[in-house]
């Protein structure tokens, strides 16, 4: 970095407007790895916590022409992504358990038509234990689901009236079981810090989880968004101080079992990770079909970012016409540096120093400032070859990313 200092400020001004036109745009030598995310907008009920997008379902569910509309994006995405190999898929809601396995089948069999799918690729379906049918979690796994996220939130028939959940523990414990004997590679998504919970009921949840030893296990701290249900009706939940004793007895009793805390948020068993979500944290690409559904793709000379229409029934209209999008915008070079950092620092081991130009297109010098204040305040490892939070980084993570959003104002 230095040698680069030192011939710019011996370089004529012909010199430095062409350096400054180079770096007005990111350059990729390779593009990222490619996912694939299914948004299926429908739940049973909404959750008084959820700001996701997702609505309640009619009475006659569309199935067969949001499959349609489904196929039709894509279709109308494909030139955005010719030629690339995709390595994971992830159907999220929303409840895409609501839908039928006919559905998936139908779904997940236009998508190997249309996208050359990794032999190995992950393919993931979001449920929920209050639509639990062993046969129809048997047909997801026949249609090429492989991996199964399944949203317990507790097994604490209390917490989960508090939570609006539709399910209870006992059907909590069933799904999981079921899951378990017909997936095997299982993700439990749980949550802490609920209302009237203290450090043992937490961790009941826990031992309850690890009973069941699934390889992946999703810890969220439970946290009052806008516009939701709780928002404006706000439940009593556990203070800052007591909050914290609880995430730090999950933490500690799932590390005892042998899960790595590989991301804030995630635990998995050695080599079981999320490889979808992996890609997420390390600023790969995703193309996102569905109601709602954002995309991140990277081209030779920049980065979009692309926002289906939310609205279910808006969505259907705006795909029937070939216009799924409601938003399509270039990713700014002042904001690379920031949404790589807003992602990849989540993770435990964070990422190589390398990634940083292999995935935004930049030197890693636009980001050095922070960098070097991040590592003054103790939030960076200060190690050259990698990104990594240290531990006080990681408890201060919003902290740590919010460097690199100021330095955004340094950046030609």
């Amino acid at each position: 970095m230095s040698t680069d200092r030192e011939s710019a400020t011996v370089a004529s001004p012909a010199r430095i407007a062409i350096d400054a036109a180079v770096l007005s745009k990111p350059r990729f030598t390779a593009l990222p790895p490619l996912a694939l995310y299914v948004h299926i907008p429908w739940c049973i009920r909404k959750c008084p916590y959820c700001d996701f997008n997702s609505h309640a379902a009619p009475e006659t569910l569309p199935e067969e022409a949001y499959v349609d509309a489904l196929i039709a994006d894509l279709e109308t995405s494909l030139p955005l992504v010719w030629g690339r190999k995709v390595g994971s898929v992830f159907i999220g809601g929303g409840t895409p358990s609501v839908f039928s396995a006919a559905a998936i089948d139908r779904l997940l069999a236009a998508i190997r038509a249309r996208l050359p799918l990794a032999p190995d690729a992950e393919i993931t379906l979001e449920a929920n234990p209050g639509t639990f049918e062993r046969e129809r979690f048997a047909g997801y796994y026949a249609a090429g689901v492989n991996r199964l996220s399944l949203g317990i939130q507790s097994f604490d028939d209390r917490h989960l009236e508090a939570l609006g959940r539709v399910h209870d523990a006992r059907e909590a414990r069933r799904a999981a079981e079921a899951a378990l004997m017909i997936f095997g590679n299982v993700n439990f998504d749980l949550m802490f810090a609920l209302p009237g919970q203290d450090v043992d009921d937490a961790l009941r949840d826990v031992r309850a989880a690890l009973g069941f030893g699934p390889p992946h296990l999703s810890f969220y701290h439970l946290t009052i968004e806008p516009n939701t249900l709780f928002h404006r009706y706000p439940p009593r939940i556990p203070d800052d101080e007591t909050a914290a004793d609880i995430e730090e007895a999950v933490l500690f009793a799932l590390d005892a079992a042998g899960y790595v805390h590989y991301e804030t948020s995630a635990h998995a068993k050695p080599g079981r990770e999320s490889r979808h979500n992996v890609n997420y944290w390390r600023f790969g690409d995703y193309l996102g079909i569905g109601a709602g559904a954002h995309s991140k793709l990277s081209f030779p000379d920049r980065v979009l970012r692309q926002l289906r229409w939310k609205q279910p029934m808006r969505y259907l209209d705006q795909v029937a016409q070939a216009s799924p999008l409601q938003e399509d915008v270039e990713v700014s070079r002042r904001d690379l540096p920031f949404e790589f950092m807003l992602n990849a620092l989540r993770l435990t081991d964070g990422v190589p120093s390398a990634m940083f130009a292999e995935r935004t297109g930049l030197p890693i010098a636009v980001a050095a400032s922070a960098i070097a204040e991040a590592v003054r305040k103790g939030l960076l490892e200060p190690d050259p070859a990698v990104l990594r939070p240290t531990p006080l980084g990681r408890r201060f993570l919003n902290d740590l990313q919010s460097l690199f959003l100021a330095d955004r104002g340094a950046q030609p």
